[in-house]
């Protein structure tokens, strides 16, 4: 579980959101909404200690994620796995060392034990027989998928996307929206979304974090979101239906 108590971030003088709090219970998926700007990746990156807050902590299974050590944090590291926006692949290898990477870097795994691992994670994406492809080769959709695939390589217990579906078409996002369902299925895994998609969080979400005015404004299920009478809510949710149609 993932608790998120009182957390306060500034840049400078730019406040980003204070006081946040709300808890991710195992299992769960969690979608967090807002507008552009409003600091979505930037709580992503405090969940594995990759920005620090100004106040506030996050604990993880009973651990303060902000007073562990280097090694204790390293250790906590490898039980989350990330999608981030780009999917940060790196082009200069193929995609089986793109998935293999943390098993080199973290593990003392042999070769066949690591190739099996790989062929295995590229299955589960349904990247089957993929592992020469150079991944500057790969459709956008592809990229995301080796992405999904290098971020469970270590069987993490959390996974962390970062805007999983921009600048995708609407078929290939729908195919990512299934893939995030059956990871979160198939692996038992605790999934935090970051997304302005709202057909996205109506597909894979649970429960939804609404950040706006620089604060937590709404937490609660998918089924409360939709009766909400939170202002600032109703118009993120109506302002994406009309992007949606016009789309």
């Amino acid at each position: 579980m993932i608790e998120i108590k009182n957390l306060t971030k500034s840049f400078g003088s730019n406040l980003i959101w204070k006081d946040v709090s709300f808890r991710i219970e195992d299992g769960e998926t969690l979608a967090v909404i807002g507008k552009s700007g409003c600091g979505k990746s930037v709580l992503l990156k405090h969940l594995n200690a990759l920005l620090y807050p100004d106040s506030g902590k996050i604990i993880i299974d009973g651990q303060d994620l902000f007073c562990l050590s280097y090694s204790e944090l390293r250790i906590m590291r490898k039980r989350f796995g990330i999608l981030f926006q780009g999917s940060a692949l790196f082009d200069s290898i193929s995609t089986f060392e793109n998935v293999a990477f943390p098993l080199r870097y973290f593990t003392d795994q042999s070769e066949e034990e690591i190739r099996d691992n790989v062929e295995q994670a590229l299955e589960m994406v349904n990247l089957e027989g993929a592992g020469d492809k150079a991944t500057s080769s790969l459709s956008g959709g592809m990229r995301k998928r080796v992405g999904v695939a290098r971020a469970i390589i270590l069987k993490p217990q959390y996974l962390l996307y970062d805007e999983p579906t921009s600048g995708l078409d609407p078929q290939t996002s729908e195919e990512i929206n299934e893939l995030i369902v059956h990871m979160a299925d198939s692996l038992d895994i605790t999934s935090i979304v970051i997304t302005h998609d709202m057909h996205s969080v109506l597909s894979i979400a649970e429960k939804v974090a609404f950040l706006s005015e620089q604060q937590l404004c709404w937490f609660g299920s998918v089924e409360d979101m939709k009766d909400s009478d939170q202002p600032d809510l109703i118009d993120f949710i109506t302002a994406s239906e009309y992007q949606i149609k016009n789309d």
